[in-house]
């Protein structure tokens, strides 16, 4: 049992129980979808989950400015997600903020004073903050914004009363988005035997506007089509099939489609609620399942939004799905295909351990010898070894640091309008130090599918090497919160470097725990981890970081890790290596190192 000081923030539902008692599954639905999108916020303010309650959660943060900060964050963010809902769905959080002596056991957290904060959370306004007297007058002028005294409460069990200062949102509006229209890239349809089809949206509104569900179905089939993994069945195709009670099974049949999507879209009023499922025919399987409620306001920055979330979430099922389907032989052999390599390859790649990185390597690595021409192919064996040298489980070497830019290159030269082909161009001349050219490259990427969420990471990533943090954190952020879920980007290492660089260290602590639950070998997370504690101030807890650090890779230098530093301002790696250094990591000499001298260290 250990004692600590503590800032603590409770939160619930309000109405949570007659919500539920309306829509169960519907109200847990939106619950969990909200949790999950405010997640990236409590991270950037330090925070850590303790625990989630059934309509609600625990965080701890080691600053109250970071808790205040970071529930006033998470209640704008939440209130620009409500504004898009009818009232009956609009879900509203209360918050309570406390801070004090705290007992920690293992990952949980108990006493007095997370109680008061458990207290104050039922006298928050909805959609607001309760913030106690002592955690406001320790806060001060730091915070940036004005909390209004609200009096002294007295609450069960705690026997004096509590001064309480409140906050509320006063709305904000929903951004728009732009899309830019291109070309399906060319990936030969040999391989892309997954075929999608999108079935017309059924218009469930008592008016006779299809204009709108017809219009969302063919944006949605256009931005489906700009991903070069599968083929997507034109409006021709799926509309032949509008209006007619014929079961998907035989739809699928006779258009001879992998996947289909289908959903219905209702219009009360100003509101549009638009529910869609991707379903695989042949077994009747349902893989994902949405329901988008919004305000008409601008129709077509609507429409647009809807389609970035459908086809997001749509594209990374078909990806998951298409990793673990048995292989599909080609109709022209009895051999299994360049494809089937390559699909094989991703199922391991999905496990994300040290052992399927190997295989997957050696089976992307069979596919481009039976088809050298094979784009995606090439792109992701670039990216994963390039990720194997970050989480250490790969030495790095020029050689293989070559291989991996020919591979790139060789993926953009093969299939030029792959949005995902020049992300990880992107992404190598960043690490190498062309500043201009990844650039270039990461924004043709967003052009070539401004639905793709990691085409956007990767431009944050750019930023983050031209020292343009709050652009890039902004960036990262969107990116790990609609697109989390996709190995082949590491938000949270990358987060982990663009807050500490702006001097959010309790937040760069919160975004490396978080690549070290996925690998606890990460190097950068480690080395990261470490220089964020030192800062802090926290030197106990930084030399046992440099210990576990050293200990993974006893050749770990700071001259030697920095080499592979390309940031745009000297004054970057400067304060990292400041860091590093206070928390003890060994100097090292300046040498040069026969190593690739990238982001990534040699162990």
């Amino acid at each position: 049992m250990e004692r600590r000081l503590a800032a603590i923030v409770c939160a619930d539902v309000a109405g949570y129980s007659r919500m539920m008692g309306v829509d169960e599954a519907g109200t847990h639905a939106a619950f969990k979808a909200h949790r999950t999108a405010i997640y990236p916020v409590i991270l950037n303010h330090g925070g850590r989950l303790v625990k989630n309650t059934g309509d609600g959660f625990l965080l701890e943060f080691p600053s109250i400015v970071g808790a205040i900060e970071g529930a006033i964050a998470m209640q704008t963010a939440m209130a620009e997600r409500n504004h898009h809902l009818p009232a009956d769905r609009i879900m509203q959080f209360r918050m309570g903020i406390h801070m004090g002596d705290v007992m920690a056991d293992e990952e949980e957290v108990f006493g007095d004073d997370v109680n008061i904060a458990v207290r104050l959370e039922s006298v928050a306004p909805p959609g607001g903050v309760a913030v106690s007297g002592k955690a406001c007058h320790e806060a001060g002028k730091r915070l940036s914004v004005a909390l209004v005294d609200a009096g002294p409460h007295r609450f069960k069990n705690i026997e004096e009363p509590i001064q309480v200062w409140t906050w509320q949102p006063v709305g904000s509006d929903a951004g728009t988005k732009a899309a830019s229209e291109t070309s399906a890239a060319n990936l030969p349809a040999q391989y892309r035997t997954a075929i999608v089809g999108v079935l017309p949206f059924a218009n469930l509104s008592e008016s006779a506007d299809e204009y709108f569900s017809d219009g969302l179905t063919e944006d949605l089939i256009h931005a489906l089509s700009l991903q070069s993994f599968y083929r997507v069945l034109g409006r021709n195709a799926t509309f032949a099939f509008k209006g007619k009670n014929v079961s998907t099974r035989l739809i699928a049949r006779e258009i001879d489609a992998t996947y289909l999507v289908q959903g219905s879209v209702r219009r009360a009023a100003s509101k549009v609620r638009v529910t869609a499922e991707l379903i695989a025919p042949e077994t009747g399987q349902q893989l994902w399942t949405g329901r988008f409620d919004r305000d008409i306001g601008d129709l077509f920055a609507m429409q647009d939004e809807l389609t970035t979330n459908l086809s997001a979430a749509i594209a990374a099922e078909i990806y998951r799905a298409e990793a673990s389907a048995p292989p599909r032989a080609n109709p022209n052999s009895n051999d299994l295909t360049a494809w089937d390599r390559f699909l094989k390859g991703l199922s391991y790649y999905y496990l994300q351990t040290k052992a399927d990185f190997d295989t997957s390597i050696g089976l992307f690595k069979e596919a481009i010898a039976l088809d050298p021409t094979l784009s995606i192919a090439r792109a992701y064996l670039a990216t994963i070894q390039i990720q194997g040298i970050q989480f250490g489980w790969i030495r790095s070497t020029r050689e293989l640091w070559t291989t991996a830019i020919d591979l790139a290159e060789s993926s953009v030269r093969l299939d030029p309008r792959s949005s995902f082909a020049f992300q990880i161009v992107a992404y190598l001349h960043a690490l190498e130090g062309h500043h201009e050219e990844a650039l270039d490259a990461a924004k043709r990427a967003v052009a070539l599918n401004p639905y793709d969420m990691g085409a956007r990471g990767v431009l944050g990533f750019c930023y983050l090497y031209t020292g343009e943090h709050r652009q890039a954190i902004e960036l990262l952020s969107m990116a790990a919160q609609r697109g989390n879920s996709d190995p082949r980007y590491q938000w949270a290492a990358v987060n982990a470097f663009c807050h500490y660089l702006v001097g959010q260290y309790d937040a760069s602590l919160s975004w490396a725990r978080e690549a070290l639950y996925v690998n606890p070998n990460h190097l950068q997370a480690l080395a990261i981890r470490a220089a964020a504690l030192a800062q802090l101030g926290r030197g106990a807890e930084a030399a046992r970081a440099a210990e576990a650090l050293l200990g993974n890779y006893p050749g770990f230098t700071v001259e030697r890790h920095l080499q592979n530093f390309h940031w745009k301002k000297p004054e970057d790696v400067a304060h990292y290596r400041d860091g590093l250094v206070k928390a003890g990591v060994p100097l090292g000499r300046l040498t040069q190192l026969q190593s690739s001298p990238k982001l990534a260290a040699d162990s």
